[in-house]
């Protein structure tokens, strides 16, 4: 896994997601692969994980000035979760 550093103008990341539904399998596996390792590279760094029945999975990600931006994360793989706070990051 390649390391992704969070911080700059991105303040925070919220990603909203369903427990047990099909369209948030991809990003479940993120979580389970992937957060640890992000959070140990990012420890000062606020990534907000919300579960919640029955919606359909988005990021969130404020920057400096109140700035939000969001995308969908329906039906994606894990690595598509992953590509995605890449380029939120940016």
């Amino acid at each position: 896994m390649s390391v992704v550093r969070l911080g700059g103008v991105l303040k925070e990341l919220r990603i909203h997601l369903c427990q047990t539904g099909k369209q948030s399998a991809g990003v479940r596996d993120f979580i389970q692969k992937s957060y640890v390792n992000i959070k140990k590279e990012n420890p000062n760094f606020p990534i907000l994980i919300r579960e919640c029945s029955g919606i359909q999975p988005r990021i969130w990600a404020r920057y400096e000035k109140g700035v939000e931006r969001s995308a969908p994360l329906t039906n994606m793989t894990a690595e598509d979760v992953l590509n995605t706070i890449k380029q939120l990051a940016k």
